[in-house]
């Protein structure tokens, strides 16, 4: 039985928790002297270089929001230095303090940060789906800016890609697990003030799916009673994430738009 099950960490006198997360820990002298009836030893007053630090202790310690925190750990020179302690992420404090991000690269412009007004994409488009489908899995709460920021791309082009994206994913997950795409976007670690975009999107990229076989089957009809001049049915196509659609060759009376 584990010390929690066993509920004696409620009892009058058990020394408190290190932490303030979901998952409690606890320090194992003072735990133990407790068990055995000892005076419980005192915890040290003063910081150590190498005192491990826990999400919210770091966020605290840099004077950021744990959403901020939560995409500087995922930097290399941070995330090397990751501690786990019963199953929580730590940092030696030493290293919470002195890591310096790495500057966003800002030029002067009318549209708010990131690019000359006017300036061409760095990133082929059709490359960039691919591009931000690694930033994406890196960082789930990665933002539009981050994406020009790091490809040099218009504001525009990253949210439009960004959006895409997330709503892809969203969508297979509402699909799968016959989700809504509140419950997709957390599964998938995105915050909600970023997925209203895409969870809109999501739906009709998911309703494109679920219409596709009706879609076919209606094609396949018009084709075998003769109107289309093709010699096979014509095909449903995705020519969007969320449209889906057929086109009918020319044929005898023009059927009804699906």
């Amino acid at each position: 039985m584990t010390l929690l099950n066993s509920g004696q960490h409620q009892a009058a006198g058990f020394p408190a928790p290190l932490n303030a997360g979901r998952t409690r820990l606890y320090d194992g002298e003072q735990v133990d002297a407790h068990l055995a009836g000892l005076p419980v030893p005192e915890l040290p007053t003063t910081d150590d270089d190498e005192d491990l630090l826990d999400r919210q202790e770091a966020a605290a310690l840099r004077g950021e929001p744990l959403s901020v925190w939560d995409r500087r750990k995922k930097e290399p020179a941070v995330s090397e230095h990751l501690v786990r302690v019963g199953g929580v992420e730590h940092w030696p404090r030493h290293i919470v303090r002195d890591y310096t991000p790495a500057p966003r690269r800002r030029t002067t412009g009318s549209g708010g940060g990131g690019r000359h007004t006017g300036a061409g994409d760095q990133v082929p488009r059709d490359q960039l789906p691919a591009r931000v489908a690694q930033l994406l899995d890196a960082d789930p709460a990665l933002t539009a800016a981050d994406v020009t920021d790091r490809l040099g791309v218009h504001r525009n082009t990253a949210q439009a890609a960004l959006t895409a994206l997330r709503a892809q994913r969203m969508a297979d997950v509402m699909e799968q697990h016959m989700a809504t795409a509140a419950q997709a976007a957390a599964t998938l670690g995105y915050p909600a003030s970023q997925t209203r975009r895409a969870s809109v999107r999501a739906a009709a990229v998911l309703r494109g799916r679920q219409v596709r076989p009706y879609l076919g089957a209606v094609a396949k009809t018009l084709h075998a009673r003769g109107w289309t001049t093709a010699d096979t049915p014509p095909a449903v196509q995705h020519p969007e994430d969320d449209l889906c659609a057929t086109s009918p060759p020319a044929g005898p009376p023009t059927p009804p738009t699906l």
